[in-house]
């Protein structure tokens, strides 16, 4: 029975859209960096999405654990020609859209990107090889928002409209396994 620690990667203070940008993360609470791994389990292996923010905070919490090779299907969200731009400004090039790619997702798709069932689908498979290759391991899994409410979604059999309800802060915790339905959100950890 394979347990995912999915940890969302350090802040990035970026106040727009941020999916395949790569933009560094904000490691310097080296306190909250230092709780988070020591909470983490010693013997699990690690992971992340290719992404720098997602890459660095990997390497921050790795300690002597083992280190899988970065994971290109773990990266956040493709938000296409959004990416970069701030939100009020896509609402104004894209109303419609904008609009129903938040409050309707699932098949809303921003120009040149994908949409959440794509990205959902894409992680999936991503879970699905870690799992086959390492089976009954615990991972950490370093990653992005988007990227770790597909696997709540997942696990929790909720649609995509209620999963966006759910608060992923930057250096917390989503465990999940999917053998057992169970999910537990550690946002700040202790």
């Amino acid at each position: 029975m394979t347990t995912w620690h999915w940890v969302r990667h350090g802040p990035t203070h970026q106040k727009a859209f941020t999916g395949w940008r790569d933009v560094d993360a904000d490691l310097s609470d080296t306190g909250a960096v230092e709780r988070l791994a020591a909470h983490l389990p010693e013997d699990a292996l690690v992971v992340s999405s290719d992404l720098t923010r997602s890459v660095n905070t990997a390497s921050a919490v790795q300690r002597d654990r083992t280190r899988l090779p970065h994971d290109p299907a773990l990266r956040e969200f493709h938000f296409g020609v959004w990416d970069g731009v701030h939100f009020s400004t896509v609402a104004e090039w894209h109303p419609d859209l904008s609009r129903a790619y938040w409050e309707t997702p699932g098949d809303p798709t921003p120009p040149g990107g994908e949409s959440w069932n794509t990205s959902a689908a894409r992680v999936a498979m991503a879970v699905r090889r870690i799992e086959a290759t390492h089976p009954g391991r615990d991972i950490i899994a370093v990653a992005h928002f988007g990227v770790i409410l597909t696997q709540v979604q997942a696990v929790l059999g909720l649609s995509a409209t209620d999963v966006l309800a759910h608060k992923i802060d930057p250096l917390s915790v989503t465990t999940l396994n999917r053998a057992t339905g169970q999910a537990e959100v550690i946002n700040h950890c202790p």
